[in-house]
């Protein structure tokens, strides 16, 4: 069993004064308020050799990593020169993108950056752990937005002399190192917690998964007598069933061109190829994104029952995927949304089995060798499914509604948990780097917070 690491606040009663900075507020008296001029001075030293791997920073948490190997990226031909060379335990930041949090400390090896970043060493001050947490606190991010400027969001830049005059809580060396022990600790036990849940989330989506294949290439009778369906990836089916080719259910046409600019916050709804593998799942009776009446009158107008496509996507995974419109409200598709009108089938069953393993095979060999970028009314014409009678079709399209809604009811609430549990990671790290664990009672370092979280 780990031993329990003990926060600087936990054994003793601290008293507190004035920060001096409005948004800190009060500080432990042995704490000192510094510019990060104080504890940095910025590093300019250039690349002169291929020997170093290429560092980046994740938005996310912050942390530094190893360009090259996490993604692949081949700089072998670039021009170096501007490059700078980031030694262990420095700090590096994201001109552009501070006001996002890309920040991190290397604790890798030395390695290089493109003139994207700034790259700051920090002196015997201050510890590069305790700067880890520091400026990946929300609290110091915020800072970072305020002192960024640009012609718009996306190009905020947060210049060093900028950054080296914004001001931090600066605890004596000692609890810097407790504090950035105490809140390794935690973060260690709220990353497995959240490791577990995610691997919950992972089984449940297989299981669901699992559930739909059966489903609709089996049926729901497992003693009924079944035939060889003819085709080597489907294996056998119910004997009752046939195997038809999509093209034979109905109508196929394409979408308008409608594009994200032609949006609106109110008219008539809407739905986009993008939000086919983005919003939803299945099924659904209304569309979120809406789009002006007068400009829909010579747009395509889709009924309920019908089967929508995404014509394009990110992935081999998004593109074809499929949803079935059960809405009655009047609704309209947008480019590069392919549309089924099916005839004398069960659309929810058909949206079923169109999103099964089976049918994902079925495109990745139509793809097989491509980078896919689009995907035709062609190819879906050619694609085999099994398919029961139309009373059967309603049954299992009911059993799976049924179970998905389940599954999906605790993936929800595991998601739920994920994010209540970053929120006190989060606040949990404010809290300590400002010195404020010990008069916070929601995130003093107790088993009975511990329990409050999730954590046991």
């Amino acid at each position: 069993m780990k031993k329990h690491t003990q926060s600087p606040y936990e054994s003793s009663k601290v008293s507190y004064k004035p920060s001096g900075i409005e948004w800190l507020g009060e500080i432990p008296q042995s704490w000192k308020n510094v510019s990060i001029r104080s504890c940095f001075t910025e590093s300019n030293q250039r690349c002169n050799t291929d020997s170093y791997p290429l560092l980046s920073v994740t938005i996310a948490n912050g942390i530094i990593y190893q360009d090259d190997i996490e993604n692949k990226k081949d700089i072998s031909n670039d021009d170096k020169s501007n490059y700078k060379i980031v030694p262990l335990n420095a700090v590096a930041y994201n001109k552009m993108r501070m006001w996002q949090g890309a920040v991190g400390v290397n604790v890798l090896t030395t390695g290089i950056v493109s003139p994207a970043y700034i790259v700051a060493i920090p002196n015997e001050k201050i510890l590069p752990n305790f700067v880890s947490y520091l400026f990946k606190s929300k609290i110091m991010i915020g800072e970072f937005d305020k002192n960024s400027y640009g012609l718009c969001l996306d190009m905020n830049n947060l210049r060093y002399d900028d950054f080296r005059n914004i001001k931090i809580p600066l605890p004596p060396l000692q609890e810097q190192k407790e504090i950035a022990e105490f809140l390794d600790s935690k973060c260690e036990k709220i990353q497995n917690y959240i490791d577990k849940k995610q691997r919950l989330i992972t089984l449940l989506q297989e299981k669901k998964q699992a559930l739909i294949n059966q489903a609709v290439t089996k049926g729901l009778n497992p003693n009924i007598e079944s035939k060889n369906s003819g085709i080597e990836y489907l294996g056998e089916i119910p004997q009752h069933w046939e195997v038809r080719r999509v093209a034979t259910l109905g109508k196929f046409f394409k979408g308008s061109n409608i594009s994200k600019n032609d949006l609106q916050d109110s008219g008539v709804s809407v739905v986009l190829y993008g939000d086919i593998y983005t919003k939803y799942e299945i099924k659904t009776k209304q569309f979120q994104s809406k789009i002006a009446e007068n400009f829909a009158k010579d747009k395509t107008q889709i009924l309920c029952g019908d089967l929508l496509f995404s014509g394009s996507g990110e992935t081999k995974e998004d593109i074809g995927k499929c949803i079935c419109y059960l809405g009655n409200e009047k609704a309209y598709v947008g480019g590069d949304v392919i549309v089924l009108r099916q005839m004398g089938q069960d659309s929810l069953f058909l949206s079923y089995v169109l999103n099964s393993d089976y049918i994902k095979y079925q495109k990745a060999v139509i793809s097989k060798g491509e980078i896919i970028i689009h995907i035709y009314a062609s190819n879906l014409r050619d694609l085999k499914i099994p398919l029961p009678p139309l009373h059967e079709q309603k049954e299992i399209a009911e059993f799976l509604d049924s179970k998905v809604a389940q599954i999906d009811s605790v993936i929800e609430k595991t998601k739920k948990q994920i994010e209540l549990i970053k929120e006190y990671k989060n606040t949990l790290i404010n809290e300590a780097v400002c010195g404020r664990v010990a008069c916070s009672r929601d995130f003093s370092p107790t088993a009975q917070n511990d329990k409050r979280a999730g954590l046991r």
